[in-house]
């Protein structure tokens, strides 16, 4: 890979001056050479000419260059270095200055239709925060780095999106939904892995967008809520046995009412009904004896 080095250039107010100074003394010489409209010495005259010619072609070495802006000279196809201090500069006019950008870029990506962990069709887009730190890969690793961090961010998003499963109630898994933060944190990682041969890195990548494709959304929200559903049975079902073991134990230990195995599964039953129940239940009080 081509490796960035920083050169200094030529102050251009300095080099404004001499140009001036020597304009003063081109004005100067090139009338001396006449005496009324002959020549007197045509090879100061040639000399005069020559030397106003050079002064033009070094008038177009001037350039200037803007906070988080860098210029990268080339010499005849060779890398001479880049200039990255800010002002007014010169350098040769034959050599060609190619600028580019320090500053941060967003890229916002279109929506992607894509496969998530378990096959599902999701959408998805993400929006990513990049800038250029080394301005010769840049310019000379890959043939144009904004099209490249286009379509290798476009490639990172949709292959994240083949690592997760868009929604999921077990705990010990990620999903794209309930894990963005980590998510967010995986992207940009490998975002900064693809795009190190730009020499481009990345300050963050975030998805922006992220939901089920518009065929099987309806479907997918009917799943969504069963499981859920299920999900919240199976932690009321655990409360509820839980409740009934710790007061059947706190009847044993306080020795309030002994039970015999039928009253207990009675109670039992009783009590899970009333617990595990998606209505209220309605109580009936029983006036007499126990049995």
């Amino acid at each position: 890979m081509t490796k960035e080095r920083e050169i200094p250039a030529w102050n251009g107010w300095t080099v404004l001056v001499l140009l001036v100074v020597a304009a003063g003394l081109l004005g100067w010489w090139i009338p001396a050479c006449f005496d009324g409209n002959r020549v007197v010495s045509p090879v100061s005259f040639g000399i005069a000419l020559a030397a106003t010619t050079v002064w033009f072609v070094l008038c177009v070495g001037f350039f200037t260059l803007q906070p988080n802006q860098s210029a990268v000279l080339l010499l005849f196809g060779a890398y001479l270095g880049t200039v990255k201090r800010t002002g007014f500069h010169w350098a040769s006019p034959f050599v060609t200055k190619k600028k580019l950008s320090l500053r941060a870029h967003n890229l916002n990506g279109e929506r992607l239709k894509v496969n998530d962990k378990r096959g599902n069709p999701i959408e998805i887009a993400a929006v990513v925060v990049w800038r250029v730190v080394d301005t010769a890969q840049a310019s000379f690793d890959v043939e144009d780095y904004e099209e490249y961090v286009q379509v290798q961010s476009e490639s990172a998003v949709r292959h994240l999106a083949t690592r997760y499963p868009y929604d999921t109630f077990e705990h010990d898994e990620r999903s794209l939904r309930g894990d963005i933060d980590e998510v967010s944190k995986d992207l940009q990682s490998e975002l900064t892995q693809r795009l190190s041969k730009a020499g481009v890195v990345v300050d963050e990548g975030r998805l922006s967008h992220l939901a089920y494709a518009p065929e099987i959304a309806g479907a997918m929200l009917q799943r969504q809520q069963a499981d859920a559903i299920v999900a919240a049975r199976q932690r009321i079902v655990e409360g509820a046995v839980g409740m009934v073991e710790m007061a059947l134990d706190k009847l044993e230990q306080h020795e309030t009412i002994q039970l015999d195995e039928e009253r207990k599964a009675a109670m039992i039953s009783n009590l899970l009904v009333v617990l595990c129940g998606d209505k209220a239940a309605h109580p009936v009080v029983n006036a007499g004896t126990l049995y």
